[in-house]
């Protein structure tokens, strides 16, 4: 009865067939393209900073235009094309990186391939194969740099690639595009306690995978050469230099000089280090007139071999070299955070007596350069005769009351640098006046050397610790006075600030932007985020039970830790699917079947739950004369769909829902 019931009359749809149906099923609709496109714009974004301008604008278009492409004609991109899109890639990245191996022209390389996948991107497989490309791909923009700003952002960028993933389901909704990034936040919400247990029990590298280097774009700024003008940029940058965790309170603001390098040579333009034998010498002898002042310093990566300190540095740790001129160096360079401990002396007496080789290298000057300046130092030298103290106060002076003025858009300077500054400009910054009063000092004979480095910062009173920005960059000077060794000298601190244009720090009248306040506090959590996800290494995981009473941890204590993490998740899962409400629809075709049981129930039709659904709808048709065409296809359709695929196909599941709702029950047997 209810098979001959079920044959009559067909659907008032087109009937789908399985093969019908998997076609259908397989070729992307604009939904989820859109979504697809949206994912590989997302990856190309998050790569732009480290990628070439021009392959960074080429991917965008091609990738625009193959969505124009789609969206109007839904032609197929013909495999030559593709194959010659493929070449000219390859030898743009040659051609622009010199070499298709390492981590910059490889990701390059990468990001060119997802978009040409785009392009041959038209059923549902190839969709699935193009967002885990673009996972694999947005992973690799921590290769370049691990910041928190960086990892939120990869993060989000997982969402559209979720929501795709989403959206080629076959019982994916409905509802606005906006729908399906609420099940993707989901996803990654539920795969947080999975990722906080690998990253703290998969054994940890002692280096970095495949000796990879640091990233590309890490600096300083802090450079061995300096010249007036270098610092400018560096200036006006507001991104963290380094930042230190002082054991007891932290120093007064004019005492907080970071010593990088010393810079001896001066060729008439440019300040140098100087020849290597002055470096190699043992560090300067130092009488000591005060405490220490032990504190940690976690430092930006630079690059650069050199490290910073508190002027002066006594020891430090992490294998650094005290040159010396009591600057840190260290076999390696900073390629990534680094973190060293060292003990600085900040009343002090350094070189009470000074070695001839570096008495000669402090009064060095090329010849024929800046003659005014020149005349102007012997003048001060035959005035005060032997008294050295008297010629740096008469230079300081002269930066004090001679018209002076701090401004970073200085005029730019001629050959005779000096001369052009002191009786021309009057304008410039740190670099300015720091190289033109150490050759003011060594034209009249008093030794003197630049020293670069970092002054000041902010305290952060929420974390004790100090932040040190790029902006904090600075250059000053050293002159050695007899019985007083060579004393710091800052005649950037002598200069009216009136012209005090265009710095980070604040406008003209020096005050703190109320944004540059907000930004020093927050970055409490990024020094949180450094510390405890950048700078959780193997060390640190080994020990980070020893609170508990476990020293050390080996790789098969953590093995087992984190198989019992995993056990311990799979049972609350467990636990949570066994309790979950049978009445919640198992995926769109049984939401609309259960819509439909709730239709005819109003009607005293109800489902026993003995009752199967080909027998349901037999009884159905019975009592409802009515309708029993529409109920005859609606059973046909179903049975179809729920019994003759392993997961039913989109569009069916969409047109049976359809249906559904557009049913009306007639003919009611009393």
């Amino acid at each position: 009865m209810s098979a001959s019931l079920l044959n009559e009359s067909g659907p008032p749809w087109p009937y789908f067939s399985q093969e019908q149906a998997s076609a259908s099923s397989s070729t992307l609709d604009a939904r989820a393209f859109d979504l697809l496109c949206l994912t590989v714009a997302c990856t190309l974004a998050v790569h732009l900073p480290h990628m070439p301008a021009w392959l960074g604008a080429a991917l965008g278009a091609l990738m625009s235009l193959r969505w124009l492409q789609w969206r109007t004609r839904r032609g197929h991109i013909p495999a030559l094309a593709r194959f010659a899109l493929l070449i000219a890639l390859s030898l743009a990245i040659v051609a622009s990186y010199h070499t298709p191996f390492g981590r910059a022209p490889g990701t390059a390389l990468a990001m060119g391939l997802l978009v040409l996948k785009l392009l041959e991107s038209e059923r549902e497989r190839d969709a699935r194969m193009t967002v885990g490309f673009s996972f694999f791909i947005l992973m690799s923009a921590l290769l370049f740099t691990q910041t928190l700003a960086m990892s939120l952002l990869v993060v989000l960028a997982l969402l559209p690639g979720l929501a795709t993933l989403r959206a080629l389901q076959a019982d994916a909704p409905q509802r606005r595009t906006l729908g399906l990034f609420k099940p993707a936040a989901g996803l990654l919400l539920a795969s947080s306690p999975l990722a906080l247990l690998a990253f703290v029990f998969v054994p940890r590298l002692s280096a970095p995978l495949w000796g990879a280097p640091g990233a590309d774009v890490a600096r300083t700024g802090i450079s061995d050469r300096m010249s007036p003008g270098d610092m400018r940029d560096l200036l006006i940058d507001d991104s963290p230099a380094m930042r230190i965790g002082f054991d007891d309170a932290p120093p007064p603001m004019s005492q907080l000089y970071f010593r990088g390098l010393v810079l001896w040579y001066f060729d008439g333009r440019a300040w140098s280090r100087g020849v290597t034998g002055i470096r190699n010498q043992g560090p300067q002898a130092l009488t000591l007139r005060g405490g220490l002042t032990h504190y940690e310093v976690t430092l930006e990566p630079t690059r650069r071999r050199w490290l910073f300190a508190l002027d002066v540095p006594i020891q430090a740790s992490d294998g650094a070299r005290l040159g010396a001129d009591r600057t840190l160096d260290r076999s390696r360079p900073v390629d990534e955070t680094a973190r060293y401990e060292v003990t600085s002396a900040t009343n002090y007496v350094l070189a009470p007596q000074i070695d001839p080789a570096l008495e000669r290298a402090a009064l060095q000057l090329p010849a024929d350069y800046d003659p005014r300046a020149v005349a102007l130092a012997r003048s001060w030298r035959a005035r005060f005769g032997r008294d050295d103290a008297a010629i740096a106060r008469a230079a300081l002076d002269l930066f004090r009351n001679g018209g002076f003025a701090y401004n970073l858009a200085a005029p730019p300077l001629g050959r005779d640098s000096v001369d052009d500054f002191l009786f021309g400009t009057k304008q410039g910054y740190c670099e300015h006046y720091a190289s033109a009063f150490a050759f003011l000092m060594r034209a009249a004979g008093v030794p003197a050397r630049v020293v670069a480095g970092y002054h000041g910062g902010y305290w952060n009173g929420y974390a004790h610790y100090l932040l040190v920005r790029q902006s904090e960059a600075h250059a000053w000077d050293e002159v050695w006075l007899s019985g007083r060794g060579w004393v710091r000298v800052d005649p950037t601190a002598m200069v009216r600030r009136t012209l005090f244009a265009g710095t980070a720090n604040g406008g003209s009248s020096g005050e703190t932007a109320w944004w540059l306040v907000w930004s020093d506090r927050f970055d409490v959590v990024n020094r949180l985020w450094d510390r405890s996800v950048i700078g959780f290494d193997a060390l640190r995981q080994s020990t980070m039970f020893t609170p508990f009473g476990i020293p050390h941890l080996e790789w098969e204590e953590l093995a087992v830790g984190l198989a019992t993490g995993i056990v311990v998740m799979l049972s609350l899962g467990l636990l949570v699917a066994l309790h979950k409400p049978s009445g919640k629809p198992r995926d769109a075709l049984d939401a609309a079947q259960r819509r439909l049981q709730e239709k005819l129930g109003k009607h005293g039709l109800s489902r026993q739950p003995q009752e199967g659904p080909r027998d349901f709808f037999a009884r159905c048709m019975l009592a409802l004369p009515g309708s029993r065409p529409e109920l005859a296809a609606l059973a046909r359709t179903y049975l179809q769909l729920r019994y003759g695929y392993a997961t039913p196909p989109a569009e069916p599941v969409r047109a049976y829902s359809r249906a559904v709702r557009n049913f009306r029950p007639q003919g009611v047997v009393k």
